[in-house]
């Protein structure tokens, strides 16, 4: 962020023979795939910028029978999101405490067993993971849910789920009753043959040795820290050692954000404190964790419930914090050599932009304006933290206005904004003199 800062300073001051130094702006919070998300039953208005919403799924909400399934719970919050200009993110789960058991009924009346347990959460009811209807039950139930909703434009990611309280992949303090190593491994499988285009991501990064996960580096996931802001950054400390990051760093998946992403929840201890100077005990520093874990998006319901104080200054120290999320894209430069254009594009954020959505450029020449052509050959996804990239368009006459812009591809979404001066909204104009 200091280097494109210092950047957009020079580029008031000076100009290039070999094209158009542009100006930096910080591009809109509510950018798309990235940022702080509410749950989407906590949506009442726009209190916070944001693309994105929340939700957790009950997996016998969804699957009815052996090959009978109803989408109409998911597609009702889908949906609704969508009217908002919102994408989902969603997690199904088989238990929630405090909710009644979420394994699809007629798995029961065929003989999965049912734990009931209390824990400081409330009530729980675990199923048996290991009985081999519910495993398979599980196997089919994710492969027609990537046959449904993988590549679909309204959804972000989809958190793995499916394991655990909450579908986070523990039971804690019921370890025993978590699924084993194997029922993990098919569900990693699953979402892998399941989905090619939809990220995907885990809680628990795990290498060979992992006590109780399933060795996932080489799944091709991303994954979330729902504890973040709290049990995230190292602290050299053994009985920290199950933190974010330094499982990541156990598991040599430190740089697997550069492809897969990152997301998670802030942790709810700190939803009053963070983006405040008045931190509690064991928070972290919001911004360091977002440096050290190139995290992308994070649900905060500090930020949207009403209940919980937003004065201006804290509404925007948290903007300022949510700019820094993700990926940021900025036009440095344009420069033109006969009827080509360069564009020079650097990433200002943490993180790539994880979708390789089409980018449109309009060519105004004189009494000409070209119709909107996708610039071939370019990969958002490419773009990382600190990189500058070229992008080339040949033209058949010498531009003197561009516009380029990357529509968001589901209907009503918000689309991305580049940090530069003269975005309107939807697109950055770039005008040769």
């Amino acid at each position: 962020m200091k280097e494109c800062l210092f950047f957009s300073i020079l580029c008031l001051l000076l100009s290039s023979a070999n094209g158009k130094l542009l100006k930096y702006q910080p591009a809109p919070p509510d950018n798309p795939l990235k940022g702080l998300v509410p749950y989407s039953s906590e949506w009442k208005k726009e209190r916070f910028p944001h693309s994105m919403e929340f939700s957790y799924v009950a997996m016998a909400d969804l699957m009815t029978g052996w090959g009978d399934y109803d989408w109409a719970p998911l597609e009702k919050i889908i949906n609704a999101s969508q009217k908002r200009g919102k994408q989902t993110v969603f997690r199904i789960y088989l238990e929630y405490p405090n909710k009644k058991s979420a394994t699809p009924e007629f798995l029961v009346k065929e003989g999965v067993t049912i734990t009931e347990w209390k824990s400081g959460d409330g009530v729980n009811f675990s199923p048996d993971y290991e009985n081999p209807k519910l495993r398979r039950a599980m196997r089919e139930f994710i492969a027609a849910l990537g046959a449904k909703y993988d590549g679909d434009s309204r959804i972000g990611f989809i958190t793995m789920g499916m394991l655990g309280l909450w579908g986070e992949w523990h039971n804690f303090p019921r370890q025993e009753l978590l699924a084993s190593k194997e029922v993990q491994k098919e569900v990693m499988k699953s979402f892998g043959e399941a989905f090619s285009k939809t990220h995907i991501l885990m809680r628990y990064p795990a290498g060979e040795n992992n006590y109780h996960y399933a060795d996932n580096r080489k799944a091709s996931v991303g994954y979330h820290d729902d504890s973040f802001g709290w049990s995230t950054i190292e602290t050299g400390k053994k009985d920290d050692s199950w933190f974010f990051d330094p499982s990541m760093k156990a598991a040599g998946l430190q740089d697997i954000w550069k492809t897969f992403p990152i997301g998670g929840e802030v942790r709810p201890e700190t939803w009053k404190t963070t983006f405040t100077d008045e931190l509690i005990p064991k928070q972290q520093g919001f911004m360091k964790c977002v440096e050290v874990t190139h995290v992308s998006w994070l649900m905060d319901s500090g930020v949207f419930q009403n209940g919980i104080p937003l004065s201006k200054k804290r509404k925007k120290r948290a903007i300022k914090s949510v700019q820094r999320m993700g990926y940021e894209l900025f036009i440095k430069e344009a420069s033109l050599k006969n009827q080509e254009c360069i564009l020079k594009i650097e990433n200002c954020g943490v993180a790539p932009f994880y979708y390789d959505w089409p980018v449109y450029m309009v060519m105004s020449a004189l009494s000409i304006k070209t119709k909107p052509q996708i610039i071939s050959g370019v990969k958002l996804s490419e773009i990382l933290p600190g990189q500058t990239i070229e992008w080339r368009v040949k033209f058949s006459d010498r531009p003197t206005e561009l516009q380029v812009s990357v529509p968001n591809p589901m209907k009503g979404g918000i689309p991305l904004r580049f940090a530069n001066q003269g975005c309107d909204g939807e697109k950055t104009v770039v005008r040769f003199e």
